[in-house]
Order: C-alpha cells, then structure tokens, then sequence
C-alpha cells in the first residue's frame, strides 16, 4: 500500500493544497514496515490536479492535517482513502502510527 502525506518544513502539511513537496511512503501491511518512501514534487495547485497526479503515483491512502470537502470527494472518486486531522509529525511516524491503529486525528482544519 502506498501512502501520500503532504510535506512543509519535512512535516505534514497542515493545508493539503498548499504543501512543498509529498512523501509516498510504501508500506507492507501484513508486517506493518515501510518498506520505501519516494518525494514527489508538488504540482501547480490546480482544481483536480492533486487527485490525478497522486492516484498516477499510485497512492491509495492520502493522510493530511486539513482538506476541502471537494477535494476529499475528488479523492475518493479515484478509489484513495483520506485521513485528515493528523498532527504535523514526520512522515515516517504519521505511516508507522497509521499501520498500527495509533493515529490520532483531529478536526480538519480545512474543512470550510
């Protein structure tokens, strides 16, 4: 499975839309390892770009801090499960917490 966090400062992005770059961690979920992450660059922010590119990449899970109604739908129109509210830690702990049933999420500061 592969996940994609939204990254600013090498931390979750707390505005989906907005971020730096994204990590796509992929993870093997029987054995609840990452197995590699790759760096993508982020593209133009476009209305429904972000969907597109990210179900190319082959993410199947998207966790962010915060996301748009609509863009969770564009989302889960391409088959990706998204998670918002999670708190801005690194990557790897956001994957690791995820696998194991530990993510704590919050409100989804985005959700206007």
């Amino acid at each position: 499975m592969k996940i994609a966090i939204p990254l600013a400062n090498g931390k979750l992005s707390m505005h989906f839309g907005h971020c730096e770059k994204f990590i796509l961690v992929d993870v093997d979920e029987k054995e609840k390892k990452i197995r590699s992450t790759k760096e993508l660059a982020a593209p133009p922010h476009e209305p429904g770009l972000l969907p597109r590119f990210l179900h190319e990449a082959g993410a199947e899970v998207i966790i962010s801090g915060g996301m748009g109604q609509r863009a969770k739908s564009l989302f889960e129109e391409k088959g990706i499960h998204v998670v918002v509210g999670a708190a801005a830690l690194e990557p790897e702990k956001i994957a690791a917490a995820y696998l194991d049933g530990s993510l704590e999420t919050g409100e989804n500061c985005c959700d206007h």
